[in-house]
């Protein structure tokens, strides 16, 4: 009851802080300084609950305030606290609710096999070709055995291509604005051609079968 309890109140403050001081973070995110990279972090842990901002448009703009490799390591860090929250949420404080959640996708009952065999790797893939959507994952490995080390670095490390891209993509937006539509437009699209190439040899082996 205690951990119910807890864990409601860390998100009825999660949730009043994203919506009611959105754009006074944005601002102090965009004053640059000490303050500002601490801010960038929250804004960005809570954005893994509830995407207020698009993350793609939130990792530019703090790629664009720090630069390419402060901005990596910001949005890296926040990503990973609103990520590593969301996992212990669901394994501890509403695992109840995110079983029903995960009824809304059914087709994930065949990712809870590759993950029981290969908790690693399934994580890391789904981090680097986002076949299902982050908060599906985070859920999954939550209510699942998946050690919680496991799921932080492979986490991780799956983040890292997606952020860098972004960050660069948003230092660069000043200077070449073209550019950095063009660098993340490119690896928008590698990724939708990995998800079809995927999606057409599953429905293929379906068909033989």
């Amino acid at each position: 009851m205690f951990k119910r309890i807890l864990s409601i109140t860390l998100l009825l403050i999660v949730i009043a802080i994203g919506f009611l001081q959105k754009d006074e973070l944005l601002t102090l995110i965009k004053e640059d300084g000490i303050l500002s990279i601490f801010i960038s972090m929250l804004f960005v842990a809570i954005c893994v609950f509830f995407p207020i901002i698009p993350f793609p448009v939130l990792a530019g703009v703090i790629g664009g305030v720090f630069g390419t490799t402060q901005g990596v390591i910001v949005s890296l860090t926040g990503a990973m606290a609103g990520t590593m929250a969301f996992f212990f949420l669901s394994r501890y404080g509403f695992r109840d609710y995110a079983q029903s959640r995960l009824m809304n996708y059914p087709k994930v009952r065949e990712y809870e096999g590759f993950l029981n065999r290969n908790s690693f790797i399934a994580i890391l893939t789904c981090r680097l070709i986002p076949i299902i959507p982050a908060p599906v994952v985070n859920i999954i490995c939550g209510l699942s055995k998946v050690n919680w080390f496991t799921f932080f670095t492979s986490s991780t490390i799956g983040k890292i291509p997606n952020i860098l891209i972004l960050s660069y993509a948003g230092a660069s937006f000043s200077s070449n604005k073209l550019f950095s539509f063009g660098l993340y437009g490119g690896y928008i699209l590698i990724i939708f051609l990995i998800n079809f190439v995927i999606m057409y040899r599953k429905m293929a082996k379906g068909s033989v079968d």
